[in-house]
């Protein structure tokens, strides 16, 4: 039980740290001061440095990359589809991440983003390599509802996504305070997600300039 919770205390610490800071500026002291835990107990539970960036990302990953990889292939079975309908497949895993931790949906997509900005080119091959299909099915979904994309097209417009989503979800608890403020709307992290949906599918299926 106690090496369960030393490990459940380095992955909790680590990835709050790493969606705060970013995977290249977290130290491992920094994370086993916020455990509680002694240095070589990284060593002995995950290995490396890059052992624990991808042991913090595959707690999401696992369940959020089998759900939607269903939601797609369900998509992909329709004659017919949108992209509103493509990014739609995301919102219930994304959901489910709550079964991590309560934040569990903004801080994924914190640390997807920061695999982005921190260069982590191991990230991405950790990635493609376990969960390749489910990224196949995705562009096969989009390619169906926009087959006038080309592959040029669609990768900037998938990192442009990207980046949007994940801007959008690091500054939810403010865009939140805004619209409760401002417009008076109750909006939960669900509902900001659909918000964005509309403008992430008119973005990616614009006429190509």
């Amino acid at each position: 039980m106690a090496k369960k919770e030393t490990k459940q205390k380095i992955l909790d610490a680590a990835e709050l740290l790493f969606a705060e800071q970013g995977f290249s500026e977290t130290s491992l002291r920094q994370i086993t001061g916020d455990a509680g835990v002694n240095l070589a107990s990284v060593n002995y539970h995950f290995g490396s440095k890059k052992d624990l960036i991808k042991a913090v990302m595959d707690r999401y990953l696992a369940i959020f990359m089998p759900n939607t990889n269903a939601a797609l292939l369900q998509l992909l079975d329709e004659p017919a589809i949108t992209l509103h309908q493509v990014f739609d497949c995301f919102v219930a895993p994304l959901m489910q991440l709550v079964s991590v931790q309560r934040r569990g949906p903004e801080i994924f997509l914190q640390l997807l983003g920061r695999g982005y900005i921190d260069n982590q080119g191991f990230l991405r091959w950790f990635i493609v390599n376990h969960y390749g299909q489910v990224l196949e099915h995705f562009t096969r979904a989009i390619q169906k509802a926009a087959p006038g994309l080309s592959s040029a097209d669609l990768f900037w417009r998938l990192h442009f996504t990207l980046g949007t989503v994940v801007f959008t979800m690091a500054s939810s608890e403010a865009l939140r305070d805004i619209a409760k403020t401002d417009f008076n709307e109750d909006i939960d992290v669900e509902g900001l997600v659909r918000k964005v949906i509309p403008y992430l599918a008119s973005g990616v299926g614009a006429n190509p300039v």
